[in-house]
């Protein structure tokens, strides 16, 4: 857990100072990361925190972290925020991704006109209102449901919402609302395969095209993407991939809970590896990423020195001596 903790906030911290702290990467496309980036940050700065706290609790025996643990101060439990952010940051992280598959489909099929449908206005204001819209459904079953609750499971090392009756959850009155987490993510999720499906469609013909034309440049063919486009569009689709792989564990185990089902050892494994994405991301699209490696390494180790074109005999200690160098050369060609 404190390996978690350490590598998703170095990663995503990293991230952050990249995308908002340099103009080439102050696009739509990089504050749709930054957005992504902060969510798994709030994940390694609250989440995996407050879980690691528990589990050396308990480790040390300080107390009975199952019960002892459970009250609260003034009747207020951590789980009352830990778990609607978790919930919240994993429905930010998945329609973001959402929202970089369009972004990337349209500078793929619209080149031309990418720069008047995503413009920086619209991407902030499209991640403001994705932000308010996740966390108001990770907090929906605590608010239209009376059997649903906030607790620490032992199982799950995490905090999770659970039925408050101990009858079968198919009888409760809140199972279609904690059906609503799993609908919302593969709903999105299909949405993000379709559109990936007809972003590659696209770029196989596009390849297709270059391979039939001898030269590249030829009317009608510059307009397609360019190569980073390209290699953006299939960035995303590895993401896409990544995400569902992670998340497929949690949306089975909603789902045997909601059918009355007790699965302990599956439900460490399945929010765990829900967890792990908050590290994938960052590698996937940023670490991969020459011109973010390059960045980094200026932000943490200082300006990388580009290289100085100088006349011949020149030193560093002689500053005028290229420009009167080319004023003899070009008073000579006068001559």
């Amino acid at each position: 857990m404190i390996a978690f903790i350490v590598a998703i906030i170095l990663g995503n911290v990293a991230s952050l100072l990249v995308f908002l702290g340099s103009k080439r990467f102050r696009t739509p496309q990089g504050y749709l990361k930054a957005s992504l980036a902060l969510a798994d940050l709030a994940v390694g700065a609250l989440v995996v925190p407050y879980s690691a706290y528990r589990e050396i609790a308990t480790l040390l025996q300080e107390k009975d972290c199952n019960e002892a643990l459970s009250t609260a101060v003034w009747g207020f439990h951590p789980c009352h925020v830990i778990g609607p952010v978790f919930a919240g940051c994993t429905f930010v992280s998945i329609t973001t991704i959402f929202l970089l598959c369009i972004e990337r489909s349209i500078t793929v099929l619209k080149p031309l006109h990418k720069n008047i449908f995503v413009t920086k206005k619209r991407t902030v204001a499209l991640i403001a209102f994705s932000w308010f819209l996740c966390f108001f459904l990770a907090v929906v079953p605590l608010l239209f449901s009376q059997d649903i609750l906030l607790h620490y499971s032992p199982c799950s090392k995490m905090c999770n919402y659970v039925f408050s009756t101990g009858e079968s959850a198919r009888t409760s009155t809140g199972w279609d609302v904690i059906l609503l987490f799993p609908t919302f993510d593969f709903s999105l999720l299909g949405g993000t395969f379709v559109i990936n499906l007809i972003t590659f469609a696209a770029i196989r013909q596009f390849s297709k095209a270059r391979k039939q034309l001898a030269q590249p440049k030829v009317q009608g063919i510059s307009n397609r993407p360019s190569f980073s486009d390209i290699k953006a569009a299939k960035t995303i689709a590895i993401l896409t991939v990544s995400f569902s792989a992670c998340f497929g564990p949690i949306a089975v185990f909603v789902v045997g809970s909601v059918l009355g089902y007790q699965w302990c050892e599956f439900s460490f494994y399945a929010f765990w590896i829900l967890t792990s994405n908050s590290c994938w991301n960052v590698i996937i699209y940023s670490a991969r990423d020459r011109k973010f490696r390059r960045r980094t390494r200026e932000l943490f180790f200082g300006k990388v020195l580009k290289r100085k074109r100088r006349c011949p005999g020149s030193n560093a200690g002689t500053a005028g001596h290229c420009g009167a160098l080319l004023n003899e050369i070009l008073h000579h060609e006068c001559a």
